[in-house]
């Protein structure tokens, strides 16, 4: 693999004001095209779009036990550069994110050792943000 190309992702939330803002002032994501209904975003390189839909019950259960944490299942996020996850991190801290799992380096000391973190945005979508010390390690073993 050469070249990454961009994902898509398209996401329900029940307030899109209050998401747009979230995604582009929190998370500092350029928006892109818009309707009524829903927007998209530059998240990180690629297109994240949010859709406005009604209040869904949410699925019973918990997330997957990881490293002696509860991942919130499902999830979906971005691999950051070691340097930029601290940055990061600090500036959702300064903005007083709850976070799900606070930003914490698992598998310390050995393959794929990371720094990672989970919070929501305001429509409950789960959130991951990691860093591998040594992203060679992405897919090791």
């Amino acid at each position: 693999m050469d070249k990454i190309q961009p994902f898509h992702l398209a996401i329900p939330v029940t307030n899109l004001e209050e998401n747009r803002v979230f995604y582009r002032e929190i998370l500092g994501c350029e928006e892109g095209r818009s309707s009524e209904h829903w927007v998209d975003f530059n998240f990180f390189g690629h297109q994240l779009v949010l859709h406005v839909q009604e209040p869904q019950p949410k699925p019973i259960g918990k997330g997957n036990p990881v490293d002696g944490k509860d991942v919130p299942i499902p999830h979906f996020g971005v691999v950051l550069e070691w340097d930029v996850f601290k940055d990061f991190s600090e500036k959702l801290k300064n903005n007083n994110i709850h976070f799900v799992i606070e930003p914490y380096i698992r598998f310390e000391g050995k393959t794929g050792e990371q720094a990672t973190m989970f919070f929501k945005d305001p429509s409950g979508n789960a959130l991951e943000f990691k860093a591998f010390k040594n992203i060679d390690q992405l897919f090791a073993k």
